[in-house]
């Protein structure tokens, strides 16, 4: 955690969709930025004016995300080179990681232009797909988890992860597919597979089985240090490498994907009273007293 108190001059809005509500949270988040002297760069598809020319990255101050945690991390990928920070502003259902609800937004630009917040780092992984036939590899920057699964129908598959540089094997799984996820993915697709939840400070890579047919194959957490690579064990075909549940590749029968700590963190926007346990209480309605869950 880190406090930061410069008042954003140059702001980014990236929305799911011009549909009415994202729009009526846009009027209102350049109304707000505007009246305190902001500048304002939207992307085109959402508000068709002179201020939707397109976003570039290194010269924003702070970007705003319309939409659920989906969008949240499409614009975190977007700054995450440029270390500008992202205040998400939910209109998905869950909003696990932004930050306020539409009804906030007056207050929260109030705040932002006071100093009234924090900003909560978090690591990311650089993920590489390293071709069997020495084509050129593919790279790819994941915020919540990088995960290798079977596309089409449901069929297991076998896999082996180690780490590297020695090749030491954590284990062979046949199963659905594995995630490899960070202390802020660990509360996404990781969780509902069954694995940890991490606290967003503790730097490390959670390794989670997708449905391993063996029950005594679990969830590992290595440390932030480690490189890991994934790669099938005989025919694959159909494999996939899905990305924060928005980039990714197809895979190839003997190609590698290699994840490792990523050379940037995120940036988010966090206000007075917010934390990672009041969030998940209010989120995921984790060890609620019987009162509250009422």
């Amino acid at each position: 955690m880190t406090t930061q108190a410069t008042a954003p001059r140059i702001v980014g809005v990236v929305g799911r969709s011009p549909e009415p509500d994202v729009v009526d949270a846009l009027l209102r988040v350049c109304a707000g930025f505007e009246a305190r002297g902001a500048r304002m760069r939207i992307e085109p598809q959402l508000w068709p004016d002179e201020r939707s020319t397109g976003i570039l990255p290194a010269e924003l101050d702070l970007i705003v995300t319309l939409g659920g945690d989906g969008t949240l991390l499409r614009g975190a990928r977007m700054v995450a080179a440029h270390r500008a920070p992202v205040l998400g502003i939910n209109l998905g259902h869950l909003g696990f990681l932004t930050s306020i609800a539409v009804p906030e937004i007056d207050h929260a630009i109030a705040q932002l232009f006071n100093g009234e917040y924090w900003i909560d780092e978090r690591m990311t992984l650089n993920v590489t797909v390293e071709r069997k036939d020495g084509g050129d590899s593919e790279n790819f920057l994941a915020l919540n988890d990088a995960v290798v699964h079977k596309g089409g129908l449901a069929r297991i598959v076998r896999l082996t992860v180690e780490l590297e540089p020695d090749r030491l094997a954590i284990g062979s799984y046949n199963a659905d597919g594995v995630i490899l996820a960070t202390p802020t993915g660990s509360t996404a697709y990781s969780l509902s597979a069954g694995g940890p939840i991490v606290f967003p400070s503790v730097d490390c890579i959670v390794t989670t089985p997708i449905c391993p047919h063996s029950l005594v194959v679990r969830p590992i957490v290595l440390p932030a240090s480690a490189v890991v690579a994934v790669r099938a064990v005989g025919p694959a075909e159909g494999l996939i490498l899905t990305v924060d549940g928005q980039d990714g590749a197809e895979l190839q029968p003997g190609d590698r994907v290699v994840v490792r700590r990523g050379p940037h963190s995120v940036k988010l926007v966090r206000f007075k009273d917010a934390n990672f346990f009041s969030t998940m209480r209010k989120k995921l309605h984790w060890a609620l007293q019987p009162a509250e869950a009422t």
